[in-house]
């Protein structure tokens, strides 16, 4: 996911030269974000701090799936681990018998 525009990638960090936010479908038009919003420099800092508490539910769905990627990644590398042991025991048994094999075979 790299969209461009959200709190971890931001377009720009100059408040003033990013673009606004446009209007939700889902949301009536007289809206307590459109009221909560003042105008000039604080206006403009209004909007990004209501973006950035839109966004927060992404940013920690993104740590959270981080998390779980690393989690996966780690049970991955135990697993192979553990198949790596496992195998160089039957290859060290293996060898085992094959020199026991041998031994009895040159002894007979």
């Amino acid at each position: 996911m790299n969209t461009p525009g959200t709190i971890d990638r931001p377009l720009t960090h100059d408040p003033m030269k990013q673009a606004p936010m446009k209007p939700s479908t889902s949301e009536p038009t007289r809206s307590a974000i459109s009221d909560l919003s003042t105008h000039g420099v604080t206006g403009s800092r209004q909007k990004n701090r209501t973006r950035e508490m839109q966004l927060i539910p992404e940013a920690l769905a993104r740590a959270h799936m981080h998390e779980r990627l690393q989690d996966a990644e780690r049970e991955r590398r135990a697993m192979r681990l553990a198949t790596a042991r496992r195998m160089q025991r039957r290859a060290e048994r293996a060898s085992l018998r094959a020199r026991r094999a041998l031994a009895m075979a040159v002894m007979q």
